[in-house]
């Protein structure tokens, strides 16, 4: 899927007005239940795993249209509106310490909806997953500290995460959506929203990665002294090229520095994981204490070393608008635009609230869609 725009999703302090978080638990309700009535859950999944249909829903139920805030409170709006309305739709998690709660959730609405132990271990998995290749897999600089993960009574699941740059202060957003997912390391079709393609993004879930995976199992399944002499040769002998003399003097900016050689690694840890014995690297990536700098150790140590290059491609696919009028970045797709119109303005018409509240989104609806898209 191609980039369709470009929005930044500043860090906006405080809480949402409680005035107005309980309008948008009201609103949301019955936006949802007319949806879901009308749609079904899995169309549901379908259209909040669609960054641009998400963003549209956050506008209809009066939210900033692009902080940080846009993600988790609607989130947390959505999650206090349904979750025991019957709807056979359930969010678990949230934010921060929230979020800790993901899998406790998970195993109860999944038992509730009388789901096997084996699919209930699934979800489980998946919304790790989700979270180890946005946080780890992916190095764009952003530490996730947000994660939902909506699960359906038909079987079907899909996650909205955010993770923040704490030097930018601008925030990130990944979609998943169960029946994409084919390979969760091999491109798995994630929309990330974001305010900009960034310059070299590690990401060793794409395609492109394949070899250094395959050298990244390699490395970890050889006896820990042998992957730290390779290590040991890059950190501290003078003759070798580092990152820094290998990339443009752009490289160098501070912004950049996530993609330097660690220069701690825990090797007990690196002794825990040859023990195991991964056998592919979706297994090695699933290992509890498997982070982001022994990912990115393995993956500099397979490029500089064994010249297995991995994907260092942004992988940002979708940013909150749909183009733009004059062209610029992209035309506006206008068929996006009036698909999420349409169904938010049937799901707002045929929502149980008063006429005033009905007026109000609409108009939002309205102002959020511009005029020319029709």
């Amino acid at each position: 899927m191609p980039k369709t725009g470009i929005a930044s999703l500043p860090l906006h302090g405080g809480k949402a007005p409680r005035w107005l978080f309980k309008r948008m638990v009201a609103l949301s309700k019955q936006i949802t239940k007319a949806m879901v009535y009308e749609y079904g859950p899995t169309e549901f999944l379908r259209r909040i795993s669609d960054p641009y249909w998400f963003q549209a829903l956050s506008c209809v139920l009066g939210y900033d249209w692009h902080s940080s805030g846009t993600t988790t409170v609607t989130c947390g709006a959505l999650k206090d509106a349904i979750n025991n309305e019957g709807l056979g739709v359930t969010f678990c998690g949230g934010k921060g310490k929230t979020s800790r709660n993901t899998l406790h959730e998970i195993q109860a609405c999944a038992e509730n909806y009388n789901h096997s132990t084996e699919l209930i271990n699934r979800l489980k998995y998946c919304s790790r997953m989700t979270a180890k290749i946005d946080n780890t897999a992916i190095q764009d600089g952003h530490s996730l500290y947000h994660h939902v993960f909506i699960v359906t009574e038909n079987k079907k699941w899909a996650v909205v995460q955010q993770g923040m740059n704490d030097a930018t202060g601008y925030a990130r957003r990944y979609h998943w959506l169960s029946e994409d997912v084919h390979d969760f390391v091999c491109d798995p079709k994630n929309s990330i929203v974001g305010d900009d393609r960034l310059d070299h993004v590690l990401n060793m879930a794409a395609k492109q990665s394949t070899d250094a995976q395959k050298i990244s199992v390699e490395l970890i399944n050889d006896h820990p002294s042998h992957l730290r002499h390779d290590w040991e040769s890059l950190i501290r002998n003078p003759k070798q090229k580092t990152l820094d003399d290998w990339h443009s003097e752009s490289f160098r900016n501070v912004q950049h520095r996530i993609l330097d050689m660690p220069r701690f690694i825990n090797w007990e840890k690196m002794k825990r994981i040859y023990d195991v014995h991964p056998t592919n690297y979706e297994e090695l990536l699933a290992l509890k204490g498997v982070g982001p700098s022994t990912i990115r150790a393995l993956a500099l140590i397979s490029e500089l070393m064994y010249g297995q290059s991995p994907s260092w491609e942004d992988p940002v696919r979708f940013s909150f608008t749909v183009g733009g009028k004059d062209g610029v970045p992209y035309p506006v797709n206008r068929k996006a635009m009036d698909q999420s119109a349409e169904i938010l303005r049937v799901g707002i018409e045929q929502a149980h609230i008063g006429d005033t509240e009905k007026i109000h989104a609409l108009r939002r609806l309205k102002d959020f869609i511009p005029r020319n898209s029709a």
